[in-house]
């Protein structure tokens, strides 16, 4: 009973735990968890259910001929309720929430009512057809098989963790009719690709719970008739056959959703070919086009980078050329990097490889949880890493958090990706386990060698480096393996030490540059008498930019262990923190704050401030430049996932840099 449930496919090499195994006890994640179930599940269903707002289940009342009007809404709000679905059922599982569980079932018969005879199920569709107009599968925008896909996937979730089969029911009735397209576009060769491919991984999930093979034939027909596009395009990653993509480009979502998608097919059929473009693509986005903040896709709209002026075309939420990573104006749908956690994942359970690990880990932290206020209820739709005072354009989405946002599928892709992380804490093989995401939690292990028992996180990451863990109730003590992941980004003063319980030092071990971007691998001869103790080291680090990311040029981030830092106006005494430069020799010191009730580390510093002569101008586009010198500021920096918590003020992530010759005296 696994999200992802792959302990039965044959090319996965590590699997994650039951559903229950893991509990936060703890720190970030808990309490991230906790505003989660608290505050972010109950806020998005008053916003499904309002009719004036959403109007999603009224449009599922409608189409049950249960209420009365037209439909209204997004037409991918199907599909986001079903998301919302996964976090509610997810949640109400975690804190038996019996009531909450009795009314989703009522919200999975009123899906039920809705469905058609035929297995079809979009409500914009459904209406349309009760008042006499022929509106199915007419427009690849009107997200028909996206709302299918995300059917699958929460209907599976369901039959997992409430063991209650009334929603898998009608995912297999839905199921049956898209193999029944896909039967009939097989035969014809006139196909037209889904948007947002979430039925890949949905079918891959169907699969998995049923056991059914037609579901995993089902996948491999929606792969294969990509290739069969006319007049494909780069927005849907479709303008090339899948087999000769070598770059990641196009509408981000789509795309991450997409590969995805072919992961799914790789664990569970071996694919030489597709793996080989899963390495291409993820190279492409890792080394080329990914924001510091795990942030994926640049550009609001314009014209593919690898078209040319016979195929010009114009692209949006997407990927740009290599290094086109601007600021200001960054996209970053957050569905994309939910859609990157989920690509990850896949890829690092085919692989065991730390790299996926680390990326998964970087989005999670930086731009995902950015996303959402820290009060579990303002959302973000695109996350931008420089917010400037005032901005003589506009742009489509606002510069704040809101509670509602047209475009609604970003919050319940979020809420269902928090309720769940704990199912992205540990994977396991046959003698050994692999920690992916480090926090404070209680493990319930069994392993296929025998050993059997609780295993103990403690630590206070990603704030502190230093995590140590246990074994408990051991039913069978067993020699196992503990595969510890040292990140990139670890520098010196780390380490690793085995203890016995009386904490008496058995073997230890200062980690290397060698061991960076690996897993160590720990044996464990006596788990029921061991402490592993692990510390990652926290130094503060700046971090600079290829030199082809121009809007990034001499300038540096702040980085600590793994989460990116940014400066926000009310944390420095300058009328714009524009005219702040980071000292090359600065001296970042880690301190406890608190916002909005939540505690973190923030990093005081001190910063020059750039002095302007009378004659300068704010406002001119070009101007004579003058050295009248600068002076010490202080300032403090936070975790970017914490910004605009606080008001509408300035923020960057990337700050200029300057030598400072002149140490903390002012410079004239």
């Amino acid at each position: 009973m696994m999200l992802t449930d792959l302990k039965s496919s044959p090319f996965a090499r590590v699997c994650g735990l039951p559903f229950r195994a893991v509990k936060w006890t703890g720190g970030l994640y808990k309490e991230r968890l906790d505003t989660c179930m608290n505050s972010t599940v109950p806020h998005l269903r008053k916003m499904f259910e309002s009719k004036d707002i959403s109007h999603v289940t009224e449009n599922f009342k409608i189409a049950a001929g249960e209420s009365d009007g037209d439909f209204d809404g997004t037409v991918f709000g199907d599909g986001d309720f079903y998301k919302w679905m996964e976090s509610a059922v997810y949640t109400a599982v975690l804190g038996d929430d019996r009531k909450l569980l009795e009314e989703l079932e009522d919200y999975v018969g009123l899906i039920g009512r809705a469905q058609l005879p035929d297995g079809y199920i979009s409500t914009k569709q459904i209406i349309s057809e009760k008042k006499g107009k022929a509106a199915r599968l007419g427009d690849i925008n009107d997200f028909e098989v996206y709302n299918f896909g995300h059917l699958f996937t929460a209907a599976c979730l369901y039959q997992r963790v409430t063991g209650r089969d009334s929603f898998l029911a009608i995912a297999e009735k839905a199921a049956g009719y898209l193999k029944h397209l896909y039967e009939e576009a097989r035969k014809s060769r006139e196909v037209q690709t889904a948007v947002c491919p979430s039925h890949y991984m949905g079918l891959a999930e169907l699969y998995r719970t049923t056991g059914k093979q037609e579901y995993l034939d089902l996948l491999k027909v929606a792969v294969e008739l990509r290739d069969c596009v006319k007049e494909g395009l780069d927005d849907n990653q479709d303008r090339l056959p899948l087999k000769k993509h070598e770059k990641i480009i196009g509408h981000a979502v789509r795309a991450n959703y997409l590969y995805a998608g072919v992961a799914d097919l790789c664990l569970e059929e071996e694919n030489p070919e597709l793996t080989e473009v899963l390495h291409k693509v993820w190279h492409s986005l890792v080394t080329q086009k990914l924001y510091i903040t795990g942030g994926c896709g640049a550009l609001y709209n314009g014209a593919s980078p690898y078209g040319n002026f016979f195929t010009h075309q114009l692209v949006h939420q997407a990927y740009g050329y290599e290094y086109q990573l601007p600021n200001v104006t960054a996209y970053n749908e957050t569905c994309a990097s939910v859609g990157g956690v989920y690509w990850a994942y896949r890829m690092f359970c085919m692989e065991k490889k730390e790299e996926y690990a680390e990326v998964l880990e970087r989005m999670v932290l930086n731009v995902n949880l950015a996303a959402v206020s820290l009060d579990g209820k303002r959302f973000f739709y695109e996350n931008m890493l420089r917010r400037a005072k005032k901005l003589p354009y506009e742009l489509i989405w606002g510069q704040e958090r809101t509670e509602y946002i047209l475009s609604y599928c970003c919050p319940p892709n979020l809420a269902r990706m928090i309720a769940q992380l704990s199912e992205y804490s540990y994977t396991v093989d046959d003698t050994g386990i692999y920690p992916v995401l480090y926090g404070a939690s209680r493990a319930d292990i069994k392993l296929m060698n025998g050993c059997e028992g609780v295993l103990v996180q403690e630590t206070d990451y990603p704030y502190d480096g230093k995590i140590s863990f246990r074994f408990e109730r051991m039913k069978k003590n067993v020699p196992v393996k503990l595969h510890l992941r040292i990140p990139s980004w670890v520098r010196g003063d780390s380490g690793v030490q085995k203890t016995d319980k009386g904490q008496k030092c058995i073997w230890e071990r200062k980690l290397s540059d060698a061991d960076r971007g690996s897993f160590l691998t720990v044996e464990i001869e006596d788990p029921e008498n061991t402490v592993i103790i692990l510390d990652l080291g926290m130094k503060p680090r700046l971090t600079c930019a290829h030199v082809l990311v121009e809007e990034d040029c001499n300038q540096v981030a702040v980085e600590r262990g793994p989460l990116v830092y940014c400066l926000e106006g009310i944390d420095a005494p300058a009328e714009t923190i524009d005219d702040l430069f980071v000292p090359s020799d600065v001296r970042l010191e880690p301190e406890e704050i608190e916002i909005d009730g939540r505690r973190m580390t923030g990093l005081a510093a001190t910063f020059l401030k750039k002095l302007h002569g009378p004659e300068y101008d704010r406002n001119s586009l070009y101007q004579d430049y003058s050295e009248e010198g600068y002076e010490p500021v202080p300032v403090r920096m936070i975790p970017y996932f914490a910004w605009d918590n606080r008001g509408l003020y300035e923020m960057r992530i990337w700050m200029p840099v300057v030598r400072n010759r002149f140490g903390s005296e002012k410079q004239g």
